[in-house]
């Protein structure tokens, strides 16, 4: 045996050893960064929804309204240029907070059904974001609208201001604190729906603050601004008095050509319809309404000069409320950095439906007299200045064409989010929101709840995108509402309005739905029938 060797047995011993030695010392580094990572704190998430706001009516999605606290995170975040809702209200909050369409938790009407159904309780299977979280060791709160079927805490909020009440914006009479009723707002010269809100909420986040500071949270602000009726302070109003006065056709086309230079569409406006009104009549409201109110978004130049001021008169309020709904999520944001949370909150804002061209008077009723914009009157924007805020897309609210189910989504989370200013085109859903914030939050969506099997969602986490636009998470994106049906297949959209045939676009070049290709593609329009069909056969079922 030479010097330089070790017997073979102790050259053994020495191995073993030494791989003993590297099997400890992999796994103490495991245990270390399995402890790291269980002591890392969770983002917390904030999610903003407005209610009734185009497409295009803030200043980041090429409109002219004040919106530098949304234009702020837009810019040092994420702006998704597809982003899409179910084009009405109650539906939409169904979707944001369990993560399926809403036909498949009982949340709106399968086709076929009159308008007004599909308002059901939810399946079992069917718990809300909040209630996923809990185990993860979230608390959450909740501020505004509700909409959903059940009380916030006992759906897994911990706390809750809800406004009931979506008449008044000035003497709300119906809102619960923690499903306790309130009494009716008195003081209507002091109160403001839009900026209570946004106190609770703050109220909630220095609570947090105080006595949950260990614990990450999920705040979700539901503003009713800018839906009907429009009441805004009148000296938010002032800043836009003669904003408007040019008209919905010129206006539109800025927005237009803004859109484009921004890179977040690349064709111009569709053409207005003329002939498409509101969604529902009121005849009998044109009276009360006055000589100002017109039912159809006429060219601009044919209304009277009273007419043209009173439309003017109504945008100006629009966008002063959404110029307050962005002062106070600014409020908000502030009050993030204060508690040093800013930076790592996902906060995701988007709007539940397009645009409004509804026309009615409810609530205290309309008193033409008194201060547009005041308590004392109901007005709605309509279909001309909601095809402004559509821009660049066609129809409104309720219908399942662009303008009615595209919303702006913003992105930001300076601690998962590295990419600032940049656009991702992936066409999404309001179904993708539950799967991202759990896969932010470190889980996936539950399996069983409550010994129930739960069945896979539709939606895809938007996770992979933060990071690349280059991803693709659906096969295909399916719409009904008031029986307006549309589905999404690539770049390919079938789209029938309520008992009308079906309209085919092809959406790389066609986003504004001006040339229907269903007569040149009879097979297309065949193909995608029979997918809408067997999503729609798949969720009543479900339902059941």
């Amino acid at each position: 045996m030479s010097s330089g060797l070790l017997p073979a047995s102790l050259y053994r011993i020495r191995c073993r050893t030494l791989c003993l030695m590297s099997a400890t010392l992999f796994l103490l580094s495991c245990t270390l960064t399995t402890l790291a990572m269980s002591e890392e704190k969770k983002p917390n998430v904030l999610i903003l929804i407005a209610d009734d706001m185009g497409y295009s009516d803030a200043g980041c999605y090429g409109g002219e309204i004040s919106t530098p606290n949304l234009d702020s995170l837009a810019r040092n975040g994420l702006r998704f240029t597809q982003f899409y809702n179910t084009a009405r209200c109650w539906p939409s909050r169904a979707v944001l907070m369990t993560g399926y369409y809403a036909q498949q938790v009982r949340r709106d009407a399968q086709y076929g059904n009159q308008r007004g159904s599909g308002q059901g309780q939810r399946p079992v299977w069917a718990p809300l974001l909040p209630e996923m979280l809990k185990p993860l060791g979230y608390r959450s709160y909740h501020s505004g609208k509700w909409h959903i079927d059940g009380k916030q805490t006992e759906n897994g909020f911990d706390r809750s201001y809800s406004l009931e009440d979506h008449d008044r914006y000035f003497a709300p009479r119906r809102h619960t604190l923690d499903d306790q009723p309130l009494p009716p707002v008195t003081n209507a010269d002091q109160h403001y729906v839009t900026t209570a809100i946004a106190d609770h909420a703050i109220e909630c986040l220095r609570e947090h603050e105080s006595s949950n500071t260990d614990q990450p949270f999920l705040q979700y602000v539901a503003f009713t601004s800018p839906h009907f009726p429009l009441h805004a302070p009148q000296a938010d109003i002032e800043k836009y008095r003669t904003q408007y006065t040019a008209g919905w056709d010129l206006l539109r086309q800025e927005r237009g050509k803004r859109l484009i230079s921004l890179e977040l569409v690349s064709h111009q406006p569709a053409a207005i319809e003329r002939d498409l009104g509101p969604p529902y009549d009121y005849p009998k409201d044109l009276d009360k309404l006055g000589p100002g109110e017109v039912f159809r978004p006429l060219a601009w130049n044919q209304l009277t000069v009273e007419q043209q001021e009173f439309q003017a008169t109504k945008m100006a309020i629009h966008a002063a409320m959404v110029d307050r709904m962005d002062r106070e999520i600014g409020r908000i944001t502030d009050q993030l950095k204060t508690m040093n949370a800013f930076e790592n909150t996902l906060i995701l804002f988007a709007s539940d439906n397009g645009a409004s061209a509804e026309i009615m008077v409810r609530g205290d009723g309309h008193h033409p007299d008194a201060a547009p914009g005041s308590g004392e009157t109901f007005l709605c924007l309509g279909p001309g200045f909601s095809s402004v805020a559509n821009s660049p897309f066609r129809r409104h609210k309720t219908w399942v064409h662009e303008g009615g189910i595209s919303t702006p989504l913003i992105a930001h989370w300076p601690a998962g989010i590295k990419a600032h200013g940049e656009l991702r085109h992936v066409p999404a859903h309001l179904i993708d929101i539950v799967p991202t914030v759990l896969e932010v939050a470190g889980t996936t969506h539950p399996t069983l709840w409550k010994d129930t099997p739960v069945p896979t969602p539709p939606g895809k986490s938007l996770v992979a995108a933060f990071n690349a636009d280059e991803v693709s998470l659906h096969e295909d994106l399916w719409w009904c509402h008031d029986n307006h049906r549309a589905i999404r297949v690539g770049q390919w959209k079938l789209v029938a309005p309520n008992n009308q045939p079906w309209e085919l676009y092809n959406l790389s070049n066609d986003r504004g739905e001006s040339n229907n290709l269903a007569a040149q593609h009879p097979d297309k329009v065949q193909e995608l029938e029979q997918i809408w069909n067997r999503r729609a056969e798949e969720f009543s079922q479900l339902a059941r």
